[in-house]
């Protein structure tokens, strides 16, 4: 069964809703709509990911920021087709040719999230659905183009009555076109506890610091002058 969560009164802020997994660019995401004057509701998903610790850290990261939380099962992992939800494909620790998807890509993934994540922000009148998409770092995903968010948002104008009223919500992407290390600099701006955050497309209680994603970030916090948030596979390497 889903967390259940009570989501906060109503107040004078406007309302957003903030699709957060727990990583360092969602993370920054909430911090950026709470800078923006948003009362944020976070939403994490259990789809069957085999790092499930990211959802102990969104509900941390939630706390941290003063968002409302809500976590959905919706396990979309039980299709396949994803070194993230299938462990007989192994997570890439090398990089991913340029032009071809990587197989972390989960079929859908996208999609289905910010449908949710719309249904949600119509219910409680949120007027902004934050995404921490990136088309830099991970530009082999196909739902992470501003193409597709372009389209999605075309979709969610006609398909929702907040929409043909003119006032449904808007999909908001701030990092969209960022470099990593400019998301770490933007997280370290606005307080984001990095620390807590969680990046590793491994299961385990420490971030593995030789899957792609781990590499990139600790790359990126290195390039930002913090390599001692980087993970002790990375600090090892620098020693």
């Amino acid at each position: 069964m889903p967390d259940q969560t009570t989501f906060p009164p109503f107040s004078t802020l406007p309302r957003a809703v903030v699709l957060l997994s727990g990583g360092l660019d969602s993370s920054t995401c909430l911090a950026i709509a709470r800078e923006e004057g948003y009362e944020c509701t976070a939403l994490s998903f259990r789809y069957g990911q085999r790092h499930t610790i990211e959802l102990e850290r969104a509900a941390q990261i939630a706390q941290h920021f003063g968002a409302a939380h809500q976590i959905i099962d919706i396990n979309i992992g039980q299709f396949g087709g994803s070194a993230l939800t299938d462990e007989a494909i192994q997570v890439p620790t090398s990089g991913t040719p340029q032009g071809v998807i990587p197989p972390t890509y989960v079929p859908g993934r996208n999609t289905v999230f910010i449908a949710v994540g719309l249904s949600l922000a119509e219910a409680i009148d949120a007027r902004r659905i934050y995404l921490g998409i990136n088309a830099v770092d991970y530009s082999g995903y196909p739902d992470c183009r501003p193409e597709y968010l372009a389209a999605f948002q075309t979709l969610a104008d006609l398909a929702t009555k907040a929409g043909l009223e003119g006032h449904g919500a808007k999909l908001v992407a701030p990092l969209a076109t960022l470099s990593k290390t400019d998301i770490v600099r933007e997280a370290l701006r606005l307080g984001v506890p990095i620390d807590l955050t969680w990046s590793c497309y491994q299961g385990g209680t420490e971030p593995c610091g030789v899957c792609d994603s781990c590499r990139i970030r600790d790359a990126a916090l290195i390039a930002a002058g913090h390599p001692e948030q980087a993970t002790a596979y990375a600090q090892a390497q620098m020693a």
